[in-house]
Parts: C-alpha cells; structure tokens; sequence
C-alpha cells in the first residue's frame, strides 16, 4: 500500500494499518525490572532531523526513502510543538475555525452536498508540513520479536514510513497511534520517517478553545512484544449491593504462541488475597474472584488492589510480567435522579484542565502532572473534566492513586461549524446526523473507552464538548452504554436538541447556567441530575458569586456540583528585549490573525502555575463539601 495525500480531505479516512487501541497496561520481564524500566521499551524521544514545508506542495516528496539526503534537514526536539520551535505562526482561537475569514471551507458531506472537496486540505495555502526523520538501532532484547512503535500524541494527521516502506495514517492528536513495524524492521540502520500535516477533516471535529499547534508533541516509543503477550486487559471490580463484599472478572487478549497466565491480587499492604492460573491463547477469561471484605475506592481514601499477571511459554519459562492497580467504587443514577458514588451522593468540587506548560504548551512533564494534583488535593478539588480530549497516559493512573475524579472525555470538539458570530446555526455542523461522520467520532469513543476503561478514577464518559448533537453523538453515547454498566455518560450539547436528551446524556449539563435558572430546572420535575459542566468562568478578576452556586448543594440533591472553567491560564513565557525578562504572552500577542486576545487567560493558575487569588475562594467554598 501507498500513501494518499487525499486521505486528508476524507473524514472516513482517519486511520490505515493503525492497531485496535487496548488497555494502558505496561509490560516487563519480569518483577526487578518495575524498578529499573522494562526491556521492552525504547523511547526516541530527543533530537530529530526536520523539514517545515509552508504548504504540502512544497514538502519534500520522498524524504522517506532510505538514500534521501536531507544534510539540508535541521534539527527539531521530540516531544514538541512545531510552533514552538520556530516554525509556522502561533495562533490562539476560541471558537471559530483557524482559517475563517480567509479561506472558505466547508466539512465534506455537509450542505446537501454528497459529495467530497478535492484539495481540502491536500492541497492548501495554510496546511504546513513537518517531515521527521530518526535513525535507530534495535537493542538485544528487541531482535526477534514483534516491534510495534507507540506515538501517545500527534497533531493532527500522521503518515509513518520505515526504510522506505509504507506503514500507516492516523489522526485524532490525543490518543495514541500504534502501528506494527516487524515486517520492515532490521537490527541495525532503522530510518523512521514521520510526515504530520496540521490539517486535515479532523480540525473540523478539533476545534478545541486552545492555542492551534502541530506536530509531535507526546512521546514516542519502539515496543517488543515476547512470543506470547498481553495485548489488552479488562478488569471488572464490582461490589455487591451491601458494599463489603464484590467479584473481580478479568479478561486478556493474549497474541502470539498459547500461554500460561498465572494471576495474583494482593492488597494495598501486599497481602496476596487470591491467585489463579489459566491457559491459552487469544481471549482468555479467568474465573470470577469472590472478595469477603472490601476496601472501596474514594476521594477519601482511594484505595487501589494490586493485580500482577505472570505470562510463560509451554517450557514454563517466564516471558512478560504485568502489573495493573485498580479499584472498587459504584457509581448510580437511581430512581431518585440522583447520583451516588459509593452509596452517597455525589458532590463534584471539579475543574476543567487543560494539559499546559508555559514552556512547552501542550508538551507537559511528570512534575507537571504531580504539581497539579498537589494543587488540586490543596485546594479541595475532587474532580477533572479532561477538556476537551484524552490527557497522557500516566493522568489517569495518578487520579486513582490521589483520589480524583475524572470526566474522561473524548477528542470531540465542532463548535465553529454550528455556532456562527455567536449564534446558532447548524446548517453545516458536523458529526450531526451524517452518516459519513459517524465512523470517526465513534472510533474516537472507541479509543477513549479502550485505553482508559480499567481507571477507577473515571465515573463519567464524556462524548465531546460544543459539538451541538445528532444520531451521531447518540450513538457514542450508545456504544459506551454497550460496553460499560459501571460509568455514567455526560454530554451538555444534547440541551440544543431536546428531542434527543432521552439518548444523550444522563446528566442535564449546561454552560455557565445562572443559579436562579438552575434553580428554575430542579424544581420543574426534572428527569435527571443537574451539573455545571463549566461555571464560573475564571477570567480577570472573577469567580465572585460562587457561593450562589455552593447553596444550591445544600438545598437540592439533584444539583451535584460542577466544573470550574479552568485550572490553568494558556500562556506562553517570551523573552522580552525591552526588560530582559521573559514574561507572559497570551492570544493576540504573537501578531495572529484572527485571536480570540487574552480570552486564553481565564485559569485559576497563570501559566506558570502560580495559583490567582480566586483560588482562595475554591479552596474554601469545595472545602464546605469535601
């Protein structure tokens, strides 16, 4: 198979040899090395030959071929942005899309038009190019084995080549792109090629409130995978209705040779509670486990089991060991419309995030990450809506170890192609009701359910953010129905189609409701519970009135908190020549055209992670319902 440069105007061409996306488990071989780092990684992170191209005609056509000469390429660092290193303009937009008032395009398929756009994006004034290249050998324990390469993280559509060959697409920036790379792999000389295009069909269902970047800007990884191995894993803790007692079922998907899976899970002191062995190849099942006493997992105390499943060969010789920590919690919606976690009601102290470094942009650390749950656990924050997409990998596996809740949602955003100048007109909206949208937006469901589904942390599914709403989104919300019992399905846009609310959403949501108007809801009989998907919208000297919205807890059950807008201000420390320091830059200050300003600055941090005074006042009003 070649690659298509078309590929980027067809919104039903999103991923090509791309693998099913699985669980977030890591692998080792064996028990020492959960310490020391597996065998079976090998990050490429660092420095990268690069090429920027203006426009996709002016890209280095065959900068994959293993004798390209690219002396003339320079040197980019992986993870980052694109923009941040130079190259193309930084521009940060709210809601319209990047190239309004400039280009005119519509989405594929919309408009009573059958039909697609040639040259949408393939063809393009403002889609810049960046051609990657990186040499690589394969480490000892690498040779022989199946090699997969991980990318956590592109923006936005990914083309990959190794020595010379073809091996796939993929888009949707957030989540992570997988691809086997054993039929072109060789032990020494490796040269991986990496073309990322900024556009293509998916900005249309991307367009997020946040500074537009590209390129790769998460981590990348080179994967061995043993004869036999671990490619998915389903775990399903659920407690009895007295909440002391539950069942464990688990699930693996093992590929390559038959195996012997040998299953131990331990308590938080390291007490081994039960183990089993099962054997085989393909789906393997183990028994349901029956567990007397639990310990269930809250904000309060977010206890987490240990799972370690042990994998060998038919000479009983130990090929990968995987360890996972999970948790016991319920999450209900009752007869009574309201939500309960643990059989309490569920109160959300929450905040919208969005993955920032004021450094880096969207290219953030470990210690950003555990700076950021310090200051929520600080400050009375129990909740984390993921706005508006997947966050990295370790995110969720530190809100379970802290006790966060999360709101996992998908990589969804189409607010310019139904909110026009402030108004409301879906003429053109897509996913909508489009049947050649409604593959893509249900793949990106599929990767958000499949790579987070074992975190107990996430009590809500999110299907996107201001994306209005249609059978499309409806059918999101039912394949999450069909493959999870244990969470509950959040959507605000459903409140422009009430004839759909009975499909979407099993929370009524709104955008900066006021509380009289809140208040008007709950006592109207209403058929679900009420959360402020974002409130309180920090910007300037603001988050004056939350109490309005803290006294409606007390008084009405059905009312279950909501999310603050947001945690971190976007913005990106310059150098300023004038007072040789460098200082905060936000929307409008990089000369971009058309910005949405200092609208990128409205967090409860400035960017570089210092907390506002409003944070004053969450601490104490979430400190009222802890």
């Amino acid at each position: 198979m070649q690659a298509n440069l078309q590929w980027l105007d067809d919104p039903e061409v999103f991923r090509v040899n791309q693998l099913p996306a699985h669980s977030d488990h890591h692998y080792y071989h064996d028990t020492a090395e959960f310490k020391t780092g597996s065998r079976f990684i090998k990050s490429l992170n660092g420095a990268w030959r690069f090429n920027f191209a203006k426009t996709p005609a002016e890209r280095p056509v065959d900068f994959y071929q293993p004798d390209f000469d690219a002396t003339d390429f320079d040197t980019i660092q992986v993870p980052g942005h694109i923009e941040l290193a130079g190259y193309g303009q930084i521009q940060y937009i709210n809601t319209l899309y990047p190239w309004e008032g400039k280009i005119y395009r519509r989405p594929p398929y919309t408009l009573n038009q059958d039909q697609l756009t040639p040259g949408l994006f393939s063809d393009a004034a403002d889609n810049t190019v960046g051609s990657y290249l990186k040499t690589f050998d394969l480490d000892d324990a690498f040779k022989g084995q199946r090699i997969i390469i991980q990318f956590q993280g592109v923006e936005e559509a990914l083309y990959v080549w190794l020595n010379g060959h073809f091996i796939g697409y993929a888009e949707d920036s957030f989540t992570p792109s997988e691809f086997d790379l054993t039929p072109y792999i060789q032990d020494q000389g490796n040269v991986l090629a990496v073309r990322v295009y900024k556009r293509s069909t998916a900005a249309f269902i991307e367009d997020q409130d946040m500074f537009r970047f590209s390129g790769i800007f998460r981590d990348v990884n080179i994967l061995a995978e043993p004869a036999s191995h671990i490619t998915d894993l389903d775990i399903r803790p659920v407690p009895n209705a007295n909440l002391k007692s539950g069942e464990l079922n688990i699930t693996t998907k093992v590929t390559g040779e038959p195996a012997t899976l040998a299953l131990t899970v331990k308590d938080h002191d390291g007490r081994v509670l039960t183990s089993q062995t099962q054997t085989g190849s393909g789906s393997v099942t183990f028994d349901t486990m029956l567990f007397d006493q639990l310990h269930l997992w809250s904000p309060q105390t977010p206890y987490l089991y240990q799972l370690t499943i042990e994998v060998y060969d038919a000479d009983h010789q130990l090929l990968e060991v995987v360890p996972y920590q999970f948790g016991f919690r319920t999450v209900e919606l009752r007869d009574d419309k309201v939500i309960y976690v643990n059989n309490k009601r569920l109160v959300i102290n929450g905040v919208n995030r969005h993955e920032w470094n004021a450094h880096t942009g969207r290219v953030i650390s470990m210690a950003d990450m555990r700076a950021d749950i310090q200051t929520m656990l600080a400050n009375n924050i129990n909740a984390d809506r993921t706005c508006h997409y997947p966050d990295q990998l370790p995110w969720y596996q530190l809100c379970d170890e802290a006790g966060i809740y999360l709101m996992a949602e998908n990589n969804l955003e189409s607010h310019g192609s139904w909110q026009k100048m402030g108004a409301i007109e879906p003429s053109y909206n897509v996913p909508g009701d489009n049947p050649h949208w409604l593959a893509v937006v249900i793949d990106r469901a599929r990767s958000n359910y499949e790579w987070f589904k074992n975190h107990p942390s996430i009590i809500f599914w999110s299907l996107g953010n201001e994306s209005y709403a249609g059978e499309d989104i409806a059918a999101m919300q039912a394949f999450y129905k069909e493959h999870d019992d244990s969470r509950l399905v959040h959507y605000e846009g459903v409140v422009y189609t009430p004839e759909l609310k009975d499909r979407i959403s099993d929370v009524e949501s709104r955008m900066y409701e006021k509380p009289q108007n809140i208040v008007a809801y709950l006592e109207d009989n209403p058929t679900k519970p009420f959360l402020d998907c974002e409130y309180m919208h920090d910007m300037g000297n603001s988050l004056g009135g939350m109490q309005s919205y803290n006294d409606l807890i007390d008084k009405y059950p059905m009312y279950q908190g909501g999310f603050i807008w947001d945690f971190i201000d976007q913005a990106l420390f310059v150098h300023d020549p004038i007072t040789d320091q460098d200082v905060l830059r936000y929307g409008g200050d990089f000369d971009e055209r058309h910005s949405d300003y200092e609208f990128s600055g409205d967090g409860l941090m400035f960017a570089d992670r210092t907390p506002k005074p409003a944070m004053q006042e969450v601490k104490y009003y979430y400190g009222l319902h802890k």
